[in-house]
């Protein structure tokens, strides 16, 4: 994305999608932004409680407007102090299979 480009904001959805997960899951969550390509970014949310979830967004740049948008959700990289925080259940981790 060039500078010229204007940042595609976050949508209402995606918004109330992070809000609820920090509500569900504790404050603060983190944020994790990554480029995946053609498809956008992802964000990946890490709650208090160790809970993984995501959003997906058109651009990096994006999730980066939805961390800052979002209240009690701090950015943040894979660390060692967000990657100890995340808890992976065995649920998460059949759908991370595709089961």
């Amino acid at each position: 994305m060039s500078e010229a480009e204007e940042t595609v904001p976050p949508t209402s959805a995606q918004l109330t999608a992070a809000r609820k997960f920090v509500k569900a899951h504790g404050k603060p969550s983190r944020a994790v932004v990554e480029n995946i390509g053609r498809a956008g970014a992802r964000v990946v949310l890490v709650g208090a409680d160790g809970a993984l979830g995501d959003v997906v967004v058109p651009t990096v740049a994006t999730g980066e407007a939805l961390v800052e948008a979002v209240e009690d959700l701090e950015a943040a990289s894979w660390d060692a102090e967000t990657v100890n925080q995340a808890k992976i259940g065995p649920e998460h981790r059949r759908k991370m299979a595709g089961r």
